[in-house]
């Protein structure tokens, strides 16, 4: 009985003990973390507050920018107030921020009319036409190796979509959204490249560009839409058979593609 009586004693010291260590700080190195119970996870998503695309983007865009500012605004409140942890967390998160992928959603190309057309000879926009020309040759060779070429291709897309945006009428609007397509292909976005291609042929049927072989290519190779792609080889052998090299290696993948049927 004794012995029963000691070890429960012992028990109840090393407890008090335990309870009354010092909190060395690291139980608050990262703040608390609270995870979705099942019956969460079971509860219907609210309903959106638009069904229009456009609009759900623009909030999501604006939501994160918002983010953004308030973990920019812990940073440096923290700093202010000494407060090294907290000031570590919010940094982390920002950064973390940074690598999350974030996707347009929204492809500049679609958001533009399919229904313009390139007809007018307008000054301003060849000028303008004429200087994203010069960001892209500056830019060098896609793929690319050298951020500043990088920035030379962004400088050209700016300018590019500034011309179709500013002189919708312009009969360089076609030329512009080849040339996007072309830099948005280097940078491996092949559906926004697409839509760049599509647009160029829409606006100006006749453009000077191939831009029907590059649209079934990605079609056929990127995106393998290869129904799609047959398709628009055959309109580019129609309509732009005038780049014979092109045209002879549509001419194999439609019999290949006819083939496979």
């Amino acid at each position: 009985m004794t012995r029963i009586v000691t070890t429960a004693a012992v028990t109840v010291l090393l407890t008090l003990l335990v309870g009354c260590e010092t909190d060395t700080g690291t139980s608050q190195r990262l703040p608390a973390r609270s995870y979705p119970s099942m019956a969460d996870a079971n509860q219907p998503l609210a309903k959106p507050t638009s069904n229009n695309e456009i609009d759900l983007v623009e909030k999501l865009v604006a939501d994160r920018r918002a983010y953004q500012r308030s973990l920019q605004a812990l940073v440096q409140y923290y700093t202010a107030s000494g407060n090294h942890d907290k000031t570590t967390w919010a940094r982390e998160e920002l950064t973390a921020l940074d690598r999350i992928p974030q996707y347009q959603y929204i492809i500049e190309a679609e958001a533009m009319p399919s229904t313009l057309k390139a007809t007018e000879s307008i000054a301003a926009a060849d000028q303008l036409y004429a200087e994203a020309q010069k960001f892209y040759k500056d830019a060098g060779i896609i793929p690319l190796t050298i951020t500043k070429d990088e920035e030379m291709l962004r400088a050209a897309l700016r300018a590019y979509g500034k011309l179709i945006t500013t002189y919708p009428t312009s009969d360089k609007i076609d030329d512009a959204a080849y040339m996007m397509g072309r830099i948005h292909e280097g940078f491996g976005r092949y559906a926004i490249a697409l839509a760049f291609y599509q647009r160029a042929y829409q606006w100006d049927p006749a453009t000077p560009f191939p831009a029907r072989f590059r649209a079934a290519d990605i079609l056929d190779h990127r995106l393998h839409r290869r129904a799609e792609a047959l398709q628009v080889y055959q309109e580019a052998i129609a309509k732009e058979g005038r780049y014979i090299d092109l045209r002879l290696m549509a001419e194999r993948r439609v019999q290949e593609l006819n083939t496979s049927k």
